[in-house]
């Protein structure tokens, strides 16, 4: 690391040996990413720590060559646990942060668009129709946030298909700009 890890204590005072055990989760992680340039810890007590203890809240700002890998992360009553868990947190950023910089990230599918084509609201589902006019079977459980009550024949819907029982089906359908006006 090019600069010395930064630590940071609020509302109380920091031992020795969790000072020690925070600069060696910092140093173990340029395994994970060698060119990481600064690693700041900020560990903070609640107000009433000294009667109840924790939750004790670790945040951890990385320095890398351009960019800066932040993580915030909360635990209950114990602080070698709330250091461990940030520090593991931390680690699966930096290593998000390195796939992401090889480009050996997936490429998600985009949604499809479609249009209600037709609505069976007693019975709960409903069929869409593509651009290229194939029809997809929806269920009201698959409406996100509770909006099937609020389709109707013709509406913009964005749509996940996958390949269902007895053909193509909508695992998730979304009103295209939300709520359908009423």
């Amino acid at each position: 690391m090019q600069r010395p890890v930064q630590i940071t204590s609020r509302d109380f005072q920091l031992t020795p040996a969790m000072e020690a055990q925070i600069r060696e989760r910092a140093d173990d992680l340029q395994l994970y990413f060698p060119r990481l340039t600064g690693c700041h810890v900020v560990v903070e007590a609640p107000v009433h720590h000294h009667r109840k203890g924790g939750p004790f809240n670790v945040r951890i700002d990385l320095r890398v060559p351009r960019a800066e890998v932040s993580v915030n992360h909360q635990s209950a009553d114990d602080l070698a646990i709330a250091i461990r868990d940030a520090f593991d947190a931390a680690r699966r950023r930096l290593e998000d942060h390195l796939r992401e910089l090889r480009r050996d990230v997936k490429a998600h599918e985009l949604p499809s668009v479609g249009r209600v084509a037709r609505i069976f609201p007693q019975e709960g589902y409903g069929f869409l129709e593509t651009p290229d006019n194939r029809e997809i079977y929806f269920h009201r459980h698959s409406v996100l946030d509770e909006h099937f009550d609020d389709l109707a024949p013709g509406t913009a819907v964005r749509f996940a298909e996958e390949e269902g029982d007895k053909g193509p089906q909508a695992s998730t359908v979304a009103i295209v700009g939300g709520k359908r006006p009423r």
